[in-house]
């Protein structure tokens, strides 16, 4: 393992080039204190040192492309590091920025183009919220695993690539798989090495050191000396079980210091998420006592007799029933229903534009900003 590489004092996740570890304060703020967290990095250690294809599993703002940066400045290759957000490109290009283009392969395509495996050649391509990958793009991307060379669209040659590739999601793909949204094939080929990252609230041991992290960055930033945090707000921040993670985390300690007086943040300075904020709905107390499956039978059972009326169209009633249901429980927040749901956010956008939903939160939103 080279210097750079390293791990500060076995807890700290560092970048194999100096330019990589300018990307953000969080891009360097992975920070593995926790025993949870000690006894995960081992595995990450160990997978890092093989070349095999992992799948890194976790919620929203855990940190899983820290992992997989540290993965490849661990691994050794000489390549670079690139990171692709599969849910935020279009379905229609998708396709020629994975795998590149020729001149002239669609309207607009003046010139040809290398994707992104040509562009991580001898290195590492990390591509986040794959669930959120249409169901072609997935064929091409299994093709490409198992005979290590990609064709641009518009060609029909192949160009031989050397990458390693590490996927990470926030859904559970097997249950996509089981509902027809993922290619189990595929699925079975991305998750070789399997990385569950907990969340935050899961390890709380990490949370003293990353709020010491972020309050050292940002004070530099805010040209602030001598910062510190009161044992209160300390408390407070730990005993938080933060929906959003270490990007939650580092949002709060940034605002903190903003409103700070005196380089000295108590628990007044704290802008923490309320609970109605997470990713679903409390549950009300007249159902409080009731189990999952209880729930559901109570459900199954209004299904049987709605069924037994012949309902019309009941499967789409039904669809647009659960969808509205769960983007108003998550308050219009497409990332925390698509959690909710269990399904990549590509296939709730779909949803929410079949029963007219996504005009309704706009309208929603913007009486709420005139408001």
């Amino acid at each position: 393992m080279s210097q750079n590489a390293a791990l500060q004092n076995g807890k700290r996740l560092t970048f194999a080039r100096p330019e990589e570890m300018a990307l953000s304060i969080r891009a360097t703020a992975l920070v593995f204190e926790d025993p949870a967290s000690t006894a995960l990095l081992s595995d990450i250690e160990l997978i890092a040192a093989r070349e095999v294809t992992a799948m890194i599993i976790g919620e929203t703002g855990t940190g899983k492309e820290l992992v997989a940066r540290h993965i490849h400045a661990v691994s050794g290759r000489a390549g670079p590091f690139v990171a692709v957000n599969c849910g935020a490109l279009s379905e229609a290009l998708i396709d020629a920025e994975l795998f590149g283009h020729e001149a002239g392969a669609y309207t607009g395509a003046s010139h040809a183009r290398a994707g992104w495996f040509e562009a991580a050649n001898g290195g590492t391509l990390f591509l986040d919220e794959i669930g959120d990958m249409p169901a072609a793009l997935q064929v091409k991307l299994l093709r490409v695993l198992q005979e290590r060379q990609v064709v641009r669209l518009g060609s029909r040659s192949a160009i031989p690539v050397d990458v390693r590739l590490i996927a990470a999601t926030n859904v559970d793909l097997w249950r996509a798989v089981n509902a027809g949204r993922f290619r189990a094939d595929l699925y079975y080929r991305l998750n070789v090495a399997p990385i569950k990252l907990p969340p935050l609230r899961e390890r709380r041991g990490d949370i003293p050191p990353l709020i010491d992290y972020f309050a050292a960055q940002y004070a530099r930033r805010l040209d602030i000396a001598d910062v510190s945090f009161t044992p209160r707000a300390r408390e407070a921040l730990v005993a938080h079980d933060w929906p959003g993670n270490i990007r939650e985390l580092e949002n709060v300690v940034h605002y903190a210091l903003i409103v700070s007086r005196d380089g000295r943040v108590d628990i007044d300075d704290l802008r923490l998420a309320n609970a109605s904020l997470a990713p679903t709905a409390q549950p009300s107390p007249t159902s409080s006592a009731e189990t999952p499956a209880q729930l559901l039978e109570r459900i199954a059972g209004d299904l049987r007799r709605l069924v037994e009326l012949h309902v019309p169209e009941l499967h789409d009633t039904l669809e647009k029933l659960l969808v509205s249901t769960a983007f108003e429980a998550c308050r219009h927040n497409q990332v925390h229903t698509a959690e909710a749901l269990s399904v990549s956010r590509y296939v709730l956008r779909t949803q929410l534009k079949r029963h007219g939903l996504l005009d309704v939160a706009r309208t929603r939103t913007a009486v709420r900003g005139v408001a």
